[in-house]
């Protein structure tokens, strides 16, 4: 049977596996170059690991090639060996690959195939990994010398930050080779001897000798100078190629870590934990040939994890090549963010490319928007805009909307009766459209011509055109509007008016957010593409000042205003109530009132509700949106109070604070106290 203790069985617990998959002359026990990358250094170990009685393999440089037979040949095969799938196609691509002659056939535990094997009897003779070796060494230490301190701050290297990352001044420094051989190295005038503490080793740097990095202790595998330092999430992170440029960035104020060289691989997992943390991690290594060639392999590494690399502007020799010469030759923060500013700029070149036009020129104002419906002077239908109509069944909407038509493609000599909207006629003939996505061709007839009858036209002009979008699918109708409009805006030199009497039949579910987010920003587009007001009607009742389910919310959202037309008391007489005005409260545009003249054979306006009226509505509202806010919580600062308005109603700070006043003065809200900073309900 085919599962993990019989495979290892077969293969002297996994040996003869990483014989055949790797290829070269190595030795178990003995470090050798890994045969599945471009290994450079000699760290990658074979050896027979007593807790699983089974060969592993173990990679210094790249950890991400340590383990077992099985994660081997799931690395090299793309497969995932804590997958259940995938760890059994390794089981069968081992078998296979190896001719061991086991039986896939049957099926079988992948639990059990996956676990550990069975303690068996340890073989004899086995070759055990020699531990990594852990160099004695003794320092002392001394303070930094003004020469000392001249070296450091050359680069920009201030003491704080040499004291932040532990680097110190030595006086000597004992070790001993790789032979056991002991030896000393003195500081001197010429030959400074620095230390780059760590938690059990210290890396030894002499800027001016022949060897010019040792270290002492036990280096850990993924050796990381600046780690400790970083905070917890910051705007970009450079990988440089040496302790002393993560120094001189760090003096400059920018967050900078480095590997034990620029051609150590770096672990994957490490800029995986860092790309959470920061939104840019910059490659800058040397300018010479071997810093451009790592940094481009490591930015094709880590692509997927968006990591980048910036070239510095220097010559690549000896003395100008790294991060600490830019500083050296003089340049500053400043120059260095400027250049940083420049890759940004050539990285994101197409994107802002595209948003140059959209950028506000102050001294050069952007032409107002014309206004095309108003009530009392207060704007409501602009060009570029949209214009949220709302209300139930039979309040009167669809005759409200004919109005708007009406005032829109009337002759500009005739005064017709608008319900007490104020429209801008259409002088230059544009074109005006009706979508209807709701009633039936019969009745859109009977509703074009009171349209008709209200502008005193006898035929319909050319440039009116109305459609019933009833027989068609929700996501043709979308496509329909989209498409005609672009067809008559240049057949009409533009478009005056768009009138979607529907638009909750647009999206399948007028609750679905993503749907509703869509069609809401498509139609705003096309406002501002076409310079026109796109009037929506919604067939929704309003919840006092705000508009339910997501699409409702979203209209609120992006409208430049929004009407309510509802049933009065009595229920012959309709109201239009202004739920939001984007400049001003809505409580403060006047009540409109209108019913249906037998004589005149349609709706006529009535005139504006009293004050009173618009002073009770205004409290009854208020009062609504007191009760919601306290239903939740006994006490509300003003602060909080005036935030949660602005939520609720969806106005500005100003129209919420202006609430505020209106709701202390009609004792809506009380003080808990006369001094307290806390507000509660009033007896309502």
């Amino acid at each position: 049977m085919l599962n993990k203790d019989a495979l290892l069985e077969r293969t002297s617990n996994g040996l003869n596996v990483f014989k055949h998959y790797l290829s070269g002359q190595w030795r178990v026990g003995r470090n050798f170059l890994n045969p599945l990358y471009e290994d450079r250094k000699a760290s990658c170990n074979i050896y027979y690991d007593r807790r699983s009685l089974s060969y592993k393999m173990k990679d210094f440089g790249n950890d991400t090639y340590s383990g077992d037979c099985f994660d081997i040949v799931g690395k090299i095969k793309g497969l995932d060996c804590n997958n259940p799938k995938d760890f059994i196609e390794i089981l069968k691509t081992i078998n296979r690959d190896l001719s061991l002659g086991l039986s896939d056939d049957e099926s079988f535990d992948v639990s059990v195939s996956m676990s550990t094997s069975k303690p068996k009897k340890q073989a004899e003779n086995t070759p055990v990994p020699t531990p990594k070796k852990i160099k004695p060494y003794s320092i002392n230490q001394q303070t930094f010398s003004a020469r000392e301190t001249d070296f450091w701050r050359q680069y920009g290297i201030l003491p704080e930050t040499l004291k932040a990352y532990k680097v110190f001044s030595l006086r000597e420094f004992k070790s001993e080779n790789n032979d056991g051989k002991p030896f000393t190295f003195y500081s001197t005038d010429n030959e400074p001897l620095f230390g780059y503490q760590g938690k059990r080793h210290i890396k030894i740097y002499r800027p001016f000798s022949e060897i010019r990095f040792l270290y002492g202790g036990l280096l850990p595998d993924n050796y990381c100078f600046g780690l400790e330092q970083l905070p917890s999430k910051g705007d970009t992170l450079f990988i440089t190629g040496g302790e002393k440029d993560v120094l001189s960035l760090s003096s400059k104020g920018f967050h900078a870590i480095c590997f034990n060289s620029e051609t150590s691989n770096i672990p994957p997992n490490i800029i995986k934990k860092l790309s959470y943390r920061f939104k840019h991690i910059i490659l800058l290594y040397d300018t010479d040939k071997t810093g451009l060639e790592s940094s481009l392999k490591h930015t094709q590494q880590f692509a997927d994890l968006g990591v980048k690399r910036l070239v510095l502007p220097l010559a690549g020799t000896k003395q100008e090549k790294d991060i600490s010469d830019y500083f050296k030759l003089g340049n500053t923060r400043e120059n260095f963010t400027q250049l940083f500013i420049e890759f940004l700029d050539n990285l994101y070149s197409e994107t802002m490319a595209i948003l140059k036009p959209c950028e506000v020129d102050f001294n050069h104002p952007p032409i107002q928007s014309e206004m095309l419906i108003s009530i009392n002077d207060v704007p409501l239908g602009t060009q570029g805009n949209l214009l949220g109509i709302t209300g139930g069944e039979g309040t009167g909407k669809s005759n409200y909307v004919g109005s708007l038509i009406s005032g829109t493609i009337r002759n500009a000599v005739f005064s017709i009766d608008t319900l007490g909207t104020t429209i801008y006629p259409n002088k230059d003939n544009k074109a005006v459209l009706l979508y209807d996505t709701e009633q039936s061709e019969i009745q859109l007839y009977k509703n074009i011509s009171g349209i008709l009858k209200r502008g005193k036209l006898e035929n319909m002009p050319a440039c009116f055109k109305a459609y019933c979008l009833t027989s068609m699918s929700r996501k043709e109708r979308m496509q329909a509007i989209v498409q005609s409009m672009d067809k008559f805006y240049y057949q009409f030199s533009g478009i005056q008016m768009v009138v979607i009497d529907g638009i909750a039949d647009l999206v399948r579910c007028a609750n679905d957010e993503a749907e509703s987010v869509g069609v809401i920003d498509e139609l705003y587009r096309l406002a501002g593409i076409y310079k026109t007001c796109i009037v929506c009607v919604l067939h929704f009742i309003p919840n006092g000042l705000k508009l339910r389910g997501h699409l409702g919310s979203e209209l609120q959202r992006k409208a430049a205003a929004i009407l309510s037309v509802e049933k009065d008391e009595p229920p012959q007489i309709s109201v239009i109530k202004a739920l939001k005005v984007r400049d001003g409260s809505p409580l403060d545009v006047p009540l409109v009132q209108f019913s249906w003249d037998k004589e005149l054979q349609m709706h006529a306006y009535l005139g504006e509700k009293p004050k009173e009226e618009k002073e009770k509505r205004k409290e009854t509202e208020l009062t609504g949106v007191a009760r919601t806010i306290f239903g939740k919580q006994r006490h509300c600062t003003y602060v909080d109070l005036c935030e949660q308005i602005q939520s609720l109603l969806d106005v500005k700070e100003r129209t919420a604070k202006s609430y505020i006043k209106f709701m202390r003065e009609k004792e809506i809200i009380l003080r808990d106290t006369p001094n307290a900073t806390y507000f509660i309900i009033g007896s309502i």
